[in-house]
């Protein structure tokens, strides 16, 4: 009754996790074009200005007499990047990411990361100071940096420098490397006869909601580690916390640190350089003119006082690029940056999703495809396995074989359920069998599939990764379908319902997995048994929308489970048929020797 209870429980989760995904993907597909329109939409632009004593700026009107002169732009070109910093303001507001398209097409554009306030989706970097004091006069959003140096480039630094006229010098020394990380140092030169009292700061903005994937497994948001803790906000729960604490969504002291903005693939983080200096992060909701905009910040916890004839500086560094995870291994240990793989979502079982990439990342060097190095790892996952495996497997097959002496049981003592049940167990005992046992090739499967499921979703590297034939991008759905004959009507039936998509590797997977379930034996209970018969179609239709490597490494491992399974059942066969596992049933109870009711 309990395996019943279970089953029927499994049943009915299965069947409200369907209900749900259809019930809540129209409004998710909605969502999304919403946000899609609305980033294309041109949007005002306000100017930033840095407010408060002791706080990161957050942006208000335009100031009266802004300048409406083209802002001068320093050339940024490094082997992974391209663009310009705009020099009014001192903002990294275009980056073009070199090694990265938009589609699997060649020729589609290069993913832009950061983009002007005068576009339709302003992203961007900018550093800063306020005046603690309240008399210094310090950089704002309309000032016109200088430049020295012609173009931004590794080993070509570049500093930024402005006069005051008050006997204050600030400069910003930019420095980039082969990839994508630029260190700022921010520096204050007091030629004055008084002290001053600055607060330098950095902040990432974005001026837009940008479109998310919009699934649970996926962070797309706030993100940092600060203090050695792993700080996760969405948008929403971002806008919600500031509404209560005047923008405030997260404000955390930190000394080794980092904090910015996620998105499937791209990383935009400040990151601390010197864990001795203690700094405020804070994530923050700005809501300006109708429109959500979103900051990340960072600060010193004190103001940097600058004697007469001092100077003061504070370095920050700022990543902006690919979450390529060899690459971000390699920055938290050589620039100590605490957990910064963790900017990749490797999700609860980041103890068997990492292992798992760095085992796909060596075997797709050794045979230079993804693809081929998922059915290779699965091999060698089903090595791993096989002690185990092999016991559950071994136990089912002799269920299978022991099936009509279980099925005489039932017929025998149909009138006494109590009894047949009895019986039954019995059975499992002289035969040494444990029918629970079955359930565990699907459990030691599942943390399995889920890791290499986030394996497949969040990384880069299986970004537009080809197979073979019509698979050109692993991490993506399998784009042939079912219902328009795959390709031969010129028409695309998911526009219609999404429930519309039926790709040829989702049916080879269903199609295993049938197969796999006509070697198991037959579930004694009748309402167990078409459970079971209607699986294969569940999943089929649920794993039609996955990404193609996953559901290829799905229909692989059905095809390694069959070739054991029949194995091990033949061997099973051989046994039985030299009489090792003969079981006597017992004769009929007689009908004077049944309790009479009542």
């Amino acid at each position: 009754m309990d395996q019943k209870r279970l089953l029927a429980a499994i049943a009915l989760s299965i069947g409200i996790l369907l209900i749900f995904d259809l019930w809540n993907r129209p409004a998710r597909e909605a969502q999304l074009a919403q946000q899609r329109q609305a980033a294309e939409v041109q949007q005002p632009a306000p100017t930033p200005g840095p407010v408060g004593p002791l706080r990161a700026p957050t942006d208000a009107a335009p100031a009266a007499g802004t300048p409406a002169t083209p802002a001068a732009r320093l050339p940024i070109e490094g082997p992974r990047v391209k663009g310009t910093l705009n020099l009014r303001g001192a903002r990294l507001d275009d980056l073009v990411l070199k090694d990265y398209r938009e589609t699997v097409d060649r020729n589609s554009a290069l993913v832009r990361l950061l983009a002007p306030r005068e576009g339709s989706a302003p992203y961007y970097a900018q550093w800063g100071w306020t005046a603690v004091d309240g008399r210094t006069r310090v950089p704002g959003n309309d000032t016109d940096w200088a430049a020295e140096g012609n173009a931004l480039a590794p080993g070509q630094p570049v500093t930024l420098r402005w006069d005051n006229g008050q006997g204050q010098v600030f400069e910003i020394a930019l420095a980039l490397d082969e990839n994508y990380m630029l260190t700022a140092e921010q520096r204050v030169r007091n030629a004055a006869a008084e002290p001053v009292q600055v607060l330098p700061w950095s902040r990432v903005r974005r001026e837009n909601t940008p479109p998310t994937q919009g699934f649970f497994i996926l962070h797309e948001g706030f993100v940092g580690v600060l203090d050695g803790r792993l700080r996760e906000v969405t948008y929403s729960d971002a806008k919600s916390e500031g509404q209560k604490r005047s923008g405030v969504a997260l404000e955390q002291e930190t000394g080794a640190g980092w904090a910015g903005f996620t998105d499937k693939y791209w990383l935009t983080a400040i990151t601390a350089t010197d864990p001795a200096i203690r700094t405020r992060a804070s994530f923050r909701h700005v809501p300006e003119g109708g429109q959500d905009r979103w900051q990340v910040d960072f600060a010193p916890t004190a103001a940097q006082s600058v004697a007469s004839g001092a100077a003061a500086s504070l370095a920050t560094r700022l990543f902006a690029g690919a979450k390529e995870v060899h690459l971000l291994d390699a920055y938290a240990d050589r620039l100590n940056i605490p957990d910064f793989d963790k900017a990749i979502d490797f999700g609860w079982f980041y103890f068997l999703t990492k292992p798992f990439f760095y085992a796909l990342d060596f075997l797709f060097k050794l045979f230079g495809n993804f693809g081929v190095a998922i059915l290779v790892f699965t091999v060698f996952l089903k090595a791993a396995f096989f002690p185990l495996a092999n016991k559950a497997y071994k136990s089912m097959g002799r269920m299978k074989v022991l099936g009509p002496k279980m099925q005489e049981i039932r017929e025998r003592y149909k009138d006494d359920p109590a009894k047949a049940q009895t019986e039954m167990m019995a059975l499992y005992r002289t035969e040494k069998i444990n029918p629970a046992s079955g359930c565990l090739p699907i459990l030691i499967q599942i943390p399995v599939f889920f890791a290499l499921y986030k394996v497949l979703f969040v990384t880069i590297e299986m970004r537009h990764a080809p197979f073979f034939g019509w698979i050109q991008d692993l991490s993506a759905p399998d784009p042939t379908n079912l219902f328009n004959l795959f390709g031969l009507l010129p028409f695309d039936p998911t526009q219609l319902s999404s429930f519309l998509h039926m790709p040829v590797w989702a049916l080879l997977m269903g199609a295993t997995m049938w197969a796999q379930q006509k070697l198991n034996p037959q579930p004694p209970d009748p309402i167990q048994a078409k459970i079971f018969q209607w699986m294969p179609i569940i999943f089929t239709f649920m794993l039609a929308s996955f990404p193609a490597g996953l559901v290829i490494y799905w229909t692989w491992n059905n095809l390694l489970s069959i070739a054991q399974q029949w194995y091990i059942m033949r061997l099973e066969k051989q046994r039985n048929a030299k009489g090792g596992g003969a079981v006597a049933i017992p004769a009929a109870v007689p009908a004077a020797a049944k309790p009479k009711k009542g």
